[in-house]
């Protein structure tokens, strides 16, 4: 957890384990799985689980063994720190909400597609630039500062 305060502080960024909604961006109504172009796959019974257990590990201060290390080249990547079994759940991705029309000249460079609706007006983003955890760091793309 201490690379990744780190990375997070060296980005000016705040640590988030959940979507944030804001005023001036996309409100929690909008994130509605009946806008999904195609239906919502529904997560089993076995993957929910999962899922629940991760977010208690983690507000007890347990994570999986992984660091946050910044190479001249990528910027901040995540490494493993220890054995991963295969499949194994390791984050969600977080930040803000914001509905992609919005975003469509930012220059975040981690966005993520949260829900892409049949009415592209009601298509959805998270943005990790202020908010966000380690899921931010995993791909390594331009997580640097020029």
């Amino acid at each position: 957890m201490g690379s990744l305060a780190s990375a997070l502080a060296a980005l000016n960024m705040e640590f988030s384990d959940d979507l944030t909604y804001f005023p001036t961006m996309a409100p929690r109504s909008a994130n509605q799985a009946k806008y999904e172009n195609g239906g919502m796959q529904v997560l089993s019974k076995e993957d929910t689980e999962t899922l629940e257990h991760c977010r208690a590990m983690y507000k007890r201060g347990e994570c999986p063994p992984l660091t946050v290390v910044f190479d001249i080249r990528e910027g901040y990547t995540v490494e493993a720190d220890g054995p991963i079994k295969d499949m194994t759940f390791i984050t969600e991705y977080t930040g803000d909400v914001d509905y992609i029309m919005n975003r469509e000249h930012d220059d975040c460079d981690s966005m993520m597609t949260l829900l892409l609706a049949t009415e592209p007006s009601n298509s959805l983003v998270i943005c990790p630039d202020r908010r966000g955890n380690v899921a931010r760091f995993i791909n390594g793309i331009n997580n640097h500062t020029p």
